[in-house]
């Protein structure tokens, strides 16, 4: 009779102890923005979105971010790499670019992406690219490799925000696991 009180009691701590040592997964919420495509906010340091007209960089700064993350290659049509340049830094945000390619992806530019989300001074951060499925995979491994959430709620919420294509999840899966 002890042993099963004692049992029962180590049992609830373990419960316990494990709901607060592992991050929730945090709500995206989908939301609309002028000049913003497939447009999500995941939690106050991060919003995520495909194509970005350069357009919308007033509207971002007045969302309160404070720098651009852009990953888009330059020979993506639509992609106008410098315009989103001057338009960020005239609305007084500062301005990344990190062209990703799912076709080649490179580990370099998700090592500089991972460098430039954790730097605080960067924060709030808006991160895009066509469709938001590269934001979501970069999101993915941010998630599991800095903020050591599990492989099923990382790819679970980067699947909200945009991630959908095969090549991309298994380049974000490979990569994970060679980091881990």
């Amino acid at each position: 009779m002890i042993l099963r009180a004692v049992l029962s009691f180590a049992l609830a701590a373990a419960v316990t102890v494990a709901a607060l040592t592992v991050p929730a997964l945090a709500q995206v919420r989908k939301a609309e923005l002028e000049g913003v495509r497939n447009y999500s906010k995941v939690d106050a340091t991060i919003g995520c979105a495909g194509a970005t007209n350069p357009s919308a960089m007033k509207a971002l700064k007045a969302e309160g971010y404070a720098s651009v993350i852009n990953l888009r290659t330059a020979t993506e049509p639509g992609a106008d790499i410098e315009a989103g340049r001057t338009a960020a830094q005239a609305a007084g945000l500062t301005y990344f670019h990190l062209p990703f390619s799912s076709a080649m992806p490179d580990p370099k530019i998700v090592d500089s992406f991972l460098a430039t989300v954790a730097n605080p001074k960067n924060q709030p951060v808006f991160i895009h690219c066509g469709s938001a499925n590269r934001v979501g995979g970069m999101w993915m491994i941010k998630r599991v490799l800095q903020d050591k959430w599990a492989m099923d709620k990382a790819r679970a919420e980067a699947e909200a925000i945009g991630l959908r294509e095969a090549a991309t999840i298994a380049f974000v899966t490979e990569y994970i696991n060679s980091h881990k």
